[in-house]
C-alpha cells in the first residue's frame, strides 16, 4: 500500500508492479483512495461486470410474481 506522496515519487515503480500483476493502492490521509491496475486487468473486470449486467426490463421481469397476502384495511373514525 502506497501514500499519495510516495506513490507520486516512485510511481514509475507503481505502474511496473500494477503491469507485473499486483494492484496498487492507494491511501490519501490514511484513507482508502485508488486502486491503480494494469490495462488488461482493468479491461478484463469491466468486461465481466458488463455482460452480467441485465437490462432494466429484465430487471423488473425478473421480480418474483404471484399473489400476495394483504391486510384488510379499513378507515378509522373521524368524528369533527
Amino acid at each position: 500500500m502506497w501514500t499519495v506522496q510516495d506513490a507520486k515519487n516512485k510511481f514509475s515503480a507503481v505502474v511496473d508492479a500494477a503491469l507485473a500483476g499486483t494492484p496498487q493502492e492507494v491511501t490519501r490521509r490514511g484513507k482508502p483512495a485508488v486502486v491503480i491496475l494494469s490495462a488488461d486487468e482493468y479491461h478484463r473486470l469491466l468486461e465481466g461486470a458488463v455482460s452480467a449486467r441485465m437490462s432494466f426490463a429484465d430487471h423488473l421481469m425478473a421480480f418474483p410474481g404471484g399473489e400476495f397476502a394483504r391486510l384488510e384495511a379499513k378507515p378509522r373514525d373521524v368524528s369533527f
